[in-house]
C-alpha cells in the first residue's frame, strides 16, 4: 500500500507563488478592520438564525452594522486621501 504523503507532491505541488507578496499583506492589513466587521455582523446574523429576534439582538445587529458602515467610511476616507493627497490637506 502507498503512503499518501509520498504521493502529495503529486496531488498538490508546491509553487513559489503560493505566498501572498508584500503588497497583498499590506492591502489586508489596511482591508482588516472592514474585515473584522463583516465578520462581527456575519456572527450575529448566524446567532440569529435559530431563535426569535428580541430586543436586544436587535441592537446587537445595529451596533454590528454601524461598526461595518465606520469601517467602510473610513477605508475609504483613507483610499481617498491615500489617492488624491489635495483631498486631506
Amino acid at each position: 500500500m502507498k503512503s499518501i504523503a509520498a504521493l502529495q507532491s503529486i496531488v498538490t505541488p508546491w509553487s513559489d507563488g503560493l505566498e501572498p507578496s508584500d503588497a497583498e499583506l499590506n492591502a489586508i492589513e489596511v482591508e482588516m478592520p472592514v474585515i473584522s466587521a463583516e465578520l462581527e455582523l456575519l456572527d450575529v446574523r448566524i446567532a440569529l438564525l435559530d431563535r426569535p429576534v428580541s430586543e436586544l439582538d436587535e441592537r446587537r445587529v445595529r451596533r454590528a452594522r454601524r461598526r461595518l458602515l465606520t469601517a467602510r467610511r473610513d477605508l475609504a476616507a483613507k483610499t481617498l486621501t491615500s489617492s488624491h493627497p489635495e483631498v486631506g490637506a
